[in-house]
């Protein structure tokens, strides 16, 4: 039974439209529109806490916010996100929605895994969805994806086209969905250029703009050409440092995460972007719920064979073709079990 779930779960995330959109101030509300969700005709209410980060951070906890407001769109859900700016929010704000009378309440990070199953487990007959994390309670819904491998396709990108055999990554904090992430770039890099040098820098945290300006400017001026970030909010700081050095002359590039990141920064300074569908699927699995479908204690687990993740449809703007075939080649080849690509 959990089998088939999950493989309904991905079946329904491979038809699910790209979505767009942006987040309002802390606390905000985005309600009306539709015709009502699908359960006896009530309006469905979703709660979303952010990680302490932005909710428009051009990065995983926007994407997750855009697949909720696909659903106001779409079927008139209320939909709400709080930002808890220290550890000591993060509690109160999953409470405020459990114990407002949501539906469905989504934490959008691994860093809140904690609070998730203390609460769900003083909360038996509330439910809640977390992403990045795995946590087998019977009211929550797990999320989990395979970065790993979306990040082998952009470390292929990367070994192919760097000029100066220098590749960097630039993390936020050093857990393991952003382990994944490292350890699939760094695959991918070495499976088409073994001699390429790779350094990793993590700067322990996801909002830091500055942070990620000073490890971006650190790689650079080691020769570094091309560098990765997995950083949330604290990526921001590595393309502004990339579009200072482009000004002047400097060939870099700075590869995207979870969105395609060259439509908020540029296709001058974006090589390319790891998509990581998170819209999608906190959208389908709360669709799930109005529809008598959820998957408590069940994770929902999505890679390249399930599309959950991918290179960003805009990569052809500065991947010349041979190298996008080469992409194809290797995607093959992981979808396939031909390779498997490590997770650290």
């Amino acid at each position: 039974m959990k089998k088939s779930m999950l493989l309904v779960l991905s079946a329904m995330l491979l038809f699910t439209f790209a979505l767009a959109g942006c987040g309002n101030k802390s606390g905000g509300t985005n309600a009306g529109g539709g015709e009502g969700a699908e359960d006896g005709g009530k309006k469905l209410k979703v709660g979303m806490v952010t990680d302490l980060g932005s909710v428009n951070d051009k990065s995983f906890n926007q994407s997750a916010w855009e697949g909720l407001q696909k659903l106001r769109d779409d079927f008139g859900y209320e939909v709400k996100y709080l930002e808890p700016k220290n550890d000591g929010e993060v509690n109160p704000s999953l409470n405020q929605f459990v114990k407002g009378g949501y539906d469905l309440t989504w934490a959008t990070a691994y860093t809140l895994d904690d609070a998730v199953t203390k609460i769900a487990n003083e909360n038996p007959d509330a439910k809640l969805g977390i992403v990045d994390s795995e946590i087998i309670v019977p009211n929550v819904a797990s999320v989990s994806f395979k970065e790993n491998e979306g990040a082998f396709l952009v470390g292929v990108i990367a070994g192919s086209m760097t000029k100066s055999n220098k590749i960097g990554f630039v993390g936020g904090m050093e857990i393991p969905v952003i382990k994944r992430f490292e350890a699939g770039f760094r695959e991918g890099v070495k499976a088409v250029n073994p001699d390429a040098s790779f350094k990793a820098i993590y700067t322990g945290q996801f909002t830091r703009v500055d942070m990620g300006k000073s490890a971006a400017s650190t790689l650079y001026d080691d020769g570094v050409d091309i560098i990765f970030h997995a950083s949330g909010l604290t990526g921001n700081g590595v393309f502004n440092e990339a579009k200072e050095r482009v000004k002047r002359g400097d060939s870099v590039w700075v590869i995207g995460v979870d969105k395609d990141q060259s439509l908020e920064f540029g296709d001058d300074v974006t090589l390319t972007s790891m998509i990581k569908k998170v819209d999608e699927a906190v959208y389908t699995i709360s669709k799930a719920l109005a529809d008598g479908n959820f998957p408590g204690g069940q994770v929902t687990s999505m890679g390249l064979k399930e599309k959950g993740v991918d290179i960003a449809p805009t990569s052809d703007k500065n991947v010349p073709k041979d190298i996008l075939d080469k992409v194809e080649e290797y995607r093959a080849k992981i979808v396939n079990g031909e390779i498997e690509v490590p997770t650290t």
